[in-house]
Parts: structure tokens; sequence; C-alpha cells
């Protein structure tokens, strides 16, 4: 998965989506986020929801339930930077350094923008010296954490695409979230979630999610879409071939797959990522016949705005960001999440089970789910955070790239938004269930996606 807008939101210091370089662009500014409107949802008892709706195990309900949580209002301060969390309690005494693979993005120490620094407090606090290596795509980062026996790396803001892999090569750690304080304040949906949660253990702590939902342009593309049918549809899409956009990613199968799910029934798809032989290729053939109908894939954010901006594209797959910015520069766009529901991301802090400084290790992971650090995280990265209560400074705006009831943008308290997102996951060989060992795993959807794209 390109990751060039973490890279760009890194060196550019400007408010970053999820996932992707390209030219700067201005962040959202309040403004923008007055002219915005809600995104409109799907009924939650359509949406298909693969986290939420995923049967999670006796033993990871009780961790998850036996995690302490913040008491109501009990939030530390975010100027200057001191959250409520003993991180002496926390693992056993620190080992003084912490080395991170990390999205752009994702350890900034107030070098590119002074007022969203939560490395050095975390230093002063434990210290831990952090020490980072920023990971340009998914699977680079499962190559990294590799590195020396696995103990090169102490853990990795791993996305959902190589989480199961990282668990399933004995790469990671089990964790026992008892142990991290404000566990317990995580949003739900996220606690066990199935693409860091498996056998009921948690390989990790939240870090951050969104949706991927359907932007377009809205004095082009009418009426407005409710379903993505507009772009893999021959007759629904016709007005718009050649001027579709799609994710430049393998993980684009699953929105086909998830599309076939509510379309082709009779191939029984249950889970987007976890696709038989039949399955897959019906995924695949259907991404074959909308390859004309694409006018631009694209990784970078700033590619999509630019190609929303100027028409070469008028609708497709979309992160938050883009939509608000082009909100912001009064660019005719709407965008709704499809009937059929929506594939998304979310983003998890994994431990090496080889890691040198383990100590370090747990303790980020405790700093990283605390309101304060995850409201500086949110607002420069441009995601919604796992605890919502990081919400109490981002609907204040806290910093220069906040944006007034940012919480209400990116849906973060919405169960409608966010139960209809099939969540980016690894795909295995292992099916998960009876089917056993029949699933089409990571390595051929990239192969096929070379095919598909020509």
């Amino acid at each position: 998965m390109r990751r060039q807008i973490l890279v760009l939101a890194a060196t550019a210091a400007i408010l970053a989506g999820a996932c992707g370089g390209g030219s700067a662009t201005t962040a959202p500014t309040a403004a923008a986020s007055a002219a915005a409107t809600p995104v409109p949802t799907a009924p939650p008892s359509s949406a298909p929801s693969e986290a939420a709706s995923a049967s999670a195990t006796a033993a990871a309900s009780q961790a998850a339930s036996a995690a302490p949580s913040y008491a109501t209002g009990d939030y530390g301060s975010i100027k200057p930077l001191k959250p409520a969390v003993d991180l002496t309690s926390v693992g056993g005494p620190g080992e003084g350094a912490l080395n991170l693979i990390i999205w752009g993005g994702y350890a900034e120490s107030g070098a590119n923008v002074p007022e969203y620094d939560w490395v050095k407090p975390f230093e002063a606090e434990t210290g831990c010296k952090v020490q980072t290596k920023v990971g340009n795509t998914s699977d680079e980062m499962v190559t990294l954490i590799r590195q020396g026996g696995g103990a090169t790396y102490d853990g990795v803001s791993a996305s959902g695409d190589a989480t199961l892999r990282l668990i399933a090569n004995g790469d990671v750690a089990a964790i026992d979230p008892a142990t991290i304080p404000g566990f317990g304040d995580v949003a739900p949906f996220l606690q066990n979630a199935p693409h860091y949660v498996v056998n009921g253990q948690h390989y990790g702590v939240p870090h951050g999610w969104g949706g991927n939902t359907l932007l377009y342009r809205s004095d082009i593309v009418k009426p407005a879409p409710t379903s993505w049918d507009v772009v893999f549809d021959p007759t629904a899409s016709q007005p718009y071939q050649g001027k579709i956009t799609a994710y430049d990613s393998p993980i684009y199968i699953a929105d086909a797959a998830l599309y076939l799910k509510t379309h082709q029934p009779q191939l029984g798809i249950t889970d987007p990522y976890e696709l038989t032989q039949d399955q897959f290729q019906a995924a695949v053939d259907l991404l074959k016949q909308q390859r004309p109908w694409v006018g631009k894939y694209w990784s970078a954010f700033s590619d999509e705005i630019d190609n929303f901006k100027s028409g070469a594209t008028v609708v497709g797959t979309t992160w938050p960001y883009q939509y608000n910015t082009l909100v912001g520069e009064k660019v005719a766009v709407g965008q709704v999440v499809p009937s059929e529901g929506m594939t998304g991301w979310a983003d998890t802090w994994m431990m090496s089970s080889h890691a040198a400084h383990p100590n370090c290790m747990q303790k980020w992971m405790a700093w990283m789910i605390t309101p304060e650090v995850q409201a500086q995280v949110a607002e420069y990265f441009g995601e919604a955070p796992a605890n919502p209560k990081a919400c109490k400074y981002l609907d204040a705006a806290y910093g220069s790239y906040g944006l007034k009831d940012f919480c209400k943008l990116y849906s973060v308290n919405d169960p409608s938004f966010y139960n209809s997102i099939a969540f980016w996951k690894t795909p295995l060989a292992d099916c998960g269930d009876s089917r056993g060992q029949t699933c089409v795993d990571y390595s051929a959807w990239t192969q096929a996606w070379t095919e598909i794209k020509g």
C-alpha cells in the first residue's frame, strides 16, 4: 500500500489524510470545516461491517473489558503535553532507547511544526530515546521488521494489509490490554478488531482509522450516487467512463469483492479479504472490465485533488482529507457511503517479538492512545483517532491544522459510518473459517493487480 501522503505530511508540514507524496496542498481550515456537510451514511442494518460484526473470541472480549479506562473527565494537559498516564507503571524500567518503523508523520518531534511534538515529551517522561525509520509501503515495513532476526526495530505502525502477515509469521508479540492504561478508552469497535486480534490475543494497540468513501463532482455526477455501481456497472458508469478514478493498490481488489458481495450473492462472499479462487477471480474480472473506464489511478492524495479540480476525474474512491480539502477550495464535490458499504484502514502499533527494548515499546503504546497525543496525531495527520476522548481537543481545533468540529467531520462517533467499513486486513491462504486453506493470499493479489492495470 502506498503511503506517500504520510511522507508529504512530514516533509511539507501539512495536514495529511491516511496513506500516500505529491505536491503540497493547503490544509483545510476551520472555514472549510464549516462548509463541509456531514457524510450521508447507509443504514446500519444494510451496511457490512467486517470489523464490528466479526465474532470476537471470549478471551479477547474479557481482555478488553478488563483494560483500565481513565475516569470521565480525567485528562492531562495538551499545552504543555502531559497526558494523565503514569508510564512508570507500564512494563518494566525503560531500556533507554526505542527504534520504530513508522508512516511519515506518526512520530513527530516538532521539527516540522513546533506545536506537534509527542516524541520529545515521551523521551523526557521515560528516558527512551526514539529513533525512527519511515516505511513507504506496507511491504517495506514487513521487510524492515524482520531485519536482524527481528531485533533491529522494536515496533511498527502497521496497517491492516500488513498486520496479519506479521502475526502469522510470528514477527510481532501478543500484548495484554490490561497492562496498557487507557486501552478501555479506545473506540469499542476497534478493541477486538480482527486485523490485529487473533485467537483471542491482541497484537498491538490501535492508532487511528478512516473509511474509503465515494467522492463525486456534484455538478457533473447527477443524480447523486448511492451505490458503487457508478464505478463498477457498465450502464450506471457509462456517463463517467474515462473519468473514473481508483486507488492504485492490490488491496483495491477488496473494493470490487465488497461490491460483488451485494450484487452477486451467489458467489457467497462473506469477507472481501477472504476470497476463494472463484470469488477472487470474479473480483479480478470486474476490475479488468473497469480498467478502460479508469482515467487515472491514484496513490498520492494530491493527485486525486488535482484531478477532481480539473475535472480529469469526476467519481471514485477517496479518503476524508481529499473531500475536506476540495470543499475548502470551493470545488463542487460530494461524498457518500454507498449502500454496499466501504473498505477502510486502521493502523496499529505492534511490538516486534524480538524487540531489544520491549519496555520502552510498551510505554510508547500506552503514550500513543492518550487523548492528548491522539489529538495531536489526528490533527497533524488527518485521521480519526482511535481514542474518542481526543475529541475534547479536536473539536476545539487544537493546533494550526485543526478543524473545528473535527470529530463530526471525520465521523469519529458515528456508528453508521464506522460500522459500514470493511477494514483492510492481509489476505491469507487461511480463510479463517471452515473453508480452511482455500483462500487467495496477498502474493496472488499483488500479481493480479499488475495484470489488471496492464
